[in-house]
């Protein structure tokens, strides 16, 4: 395992490098969250140089408020690559931080992403991509994956693990973590 010394963008080449070359050598699909676009486009290249591109998912968040964070361009490049883009609500938070929010309590899941976050931000938002990957049907059930998560902006972690969907949330598996931050 790869340990970074600090979250962030910094690290997201050397990530997505390792997470393609992993799912290439695997015969593995590549799950990767982006948010506002630049992980999505840096995906892209690194899957295109391991010929795995058709076996790339990107991950985002829906629009908040009517407005889509991802980038018109990341969003461009994926159709013309053909590369799947699932928006869903956030698995690990979604409704249950809605309710959190308005009521000042917590909830299970939260406590689940909260548990997942003392590994590190990243690898919550590994298992999150998975479960909305699966859930959207963009991966097959049951198989194991690379997925790709971060810290605020940019690629810090890779997991391989094999995703539920959200209504088995507890039947998601984490095999190994490739790298994340201190």
């Amino acid at each position: 395992m790869i340990v970074f010394q600090k979250p962030g963008k910094q690290n997201t080449q050397q990530t997505l490098e390792l997470a393609a070359m992993r799912a290439h050598r695997e015969g593995m699909w590549l799950v990767v969250a982006s948010t506002g676009g630049p992980s999505a486009i840096e995906a892209v290249q690194a899957a295109q140089r391991e010929g795995i591109l058709d076996r790339l998912v990107i991950v985002g968040s829906v629009p908040d408020k009517g407005v889509q964070k991802m980038s018109a361009e990341a969003q461009a490049l994926l159709r013309e690559k053909g590369v799947p883009l699932v928006l869903a609500s956030h698995a690990l938070s979604g409704a249950e931080r809605g309710l959190s929010t308005k009521m000042s309590g917590i909830y299970p899941v939260e406590i689940m992403a909260h548990t997942l976050r003392m590994l590190s931000q990243g690898v919550k938002v590994c298992v999150e991509c998975g479960i909305m990957a699966l859930d959207a049907g963009a991966i097959p059930y049951g198989e194991a994956v690379v997925a790709v998560g971060g810290t605020g902006h940019g690629a810090d972690t890779a997991c391989i693990l094999t995703p539920a969907g959200a209504a088995a949330v507890l039947d998601c598996k984490i095999h190994e973590i490739l790298c994340k931050p201190y």
